[in-house]
């Protein structure tokens, strides 16, 4: 990513949650500790189904008495009507701002010349008043401003930073295999932990119950992670949906994702599995790309 480069991405919305049980509330439903969110702090976590397959995922950010999700946005309504769904009588609110901030990424050098900056995942610092920080899943990623829309051009203006094409940012994360849109194709077919989020920094194996953590314990404690999703490039031909990957007639995965920047469930720990190797997907050949995080 190029220091004075800045992404706008417009792919992204932001739920405000807010309340006096909200911390309690989130922190029994998500893969990660809230309790690690400060004012000098942000975090990256998921929301799951009970038996620890994947619903969503969001990097959480607090915001005066409450927290921003940094979500993607068409998956918002989806998203509410989750968190909705668990509210019962928690003295809890949501509020979808999406029209009125924005979500934009720098490269993580220009980050670390702001005052307060330090070099340490989901570090937050304010910025003109509004939320900075180093994205809590790789520093690879660079930091993610969050700020009003009315102030956006303003701020970039003042921090010398030159908006750039979006798709840019887009093969940056496929290059480290971490999907930035179209992940509604990922729901109740993958666990969680399937999605690299032991990686990433979004569970924390040490805190307490939450909405699919028996399983995805068992399967971090007990070994049983044989399969990753892994970002995928199309050598030749091209594919769709579920269509199987296979290597010398024997099954390896699928695809699930079928996009510019796809993505594929893939057996890493079968003997034959090879980041070297082509694999045959349908009428394609495609390569697997090994994030350097793994």
């Amino acid at each position: 990513m190029n220091k004075n480069n800045v992404y706008i991405l417009e792919d992204r919305g932001i739920i405000y949650a807010n309340g006096n049980d909200i911390k309690d509330f989130l922190q029994n439903i998500v893969s990660n500790d809230i309790s690690k969110v400060t004012t000098r702090n942000s975090c990256f976590a998921s929301l799951l189904t009970p038996q620890g397959k994947y619903l969503f995922d969001f990097i959480i950010v607090e915001h005066k008495n409450g927290f921003f999700l940094d979500c993607e946005k068409k998956n918002i309504e989806l998203l509410l009507k989750q968190l909705h769904l668990y509210k019962l009588r928690s003295n809890v609110e949501f509020l979808n701002l999406s029209n009125e901030f924005v979500v934009a990424s720098i490269s993580k050098e220009k980050f670390l010349t702001l005052d307060g900056s330090e070099d340490k995942l989901g570090h937050t610092i304010k910025i003109f008043e509004d939320p900075i920080l180093l994205d809590p899943r790789t520093s690879e990623l660079g930091a993610r401003l969050i700020i009003n829309l009315e102030k956006l051009h303003l701020s970039l203006k003042k921090l010398e930073l030159k908006s750039s094409n979006i798709d840019e940012y887009y093969q940056h994360s496929h290059n480290l295999g971490i999907p930035p849109t179209e992940t509604l194709q990922l729901q109740n077919k993958i666990f969680g932990i399937e999605c690299n989020f032991d990686k990433l920094n979004a569970i924390d194996f040490k805190k307490g119950c939450y909405v699919g953590q028996e399983n995805t314990a068992r399967i971090n404690l007990k070994d049983k992670l044989n399969k990753r999703l892994f970002a995928i490039n199309i050598i030749e031909g091209s594919i769709s949906n579920d269509n199987t990957i296979k290597f010398e007639n024997k099954e390896m995965g699928k695809i699930l994702i079928n996009d510019k920047y796809s993505y594929a469930i893939l057996k890493y720990k079968e003997q034959k599995f090879d980041y070297n190797s082509e694999f045959i997907c349908g009428n394609a050949k495609i390569k697997i790309i090994k994030p350097i995080w793994l």
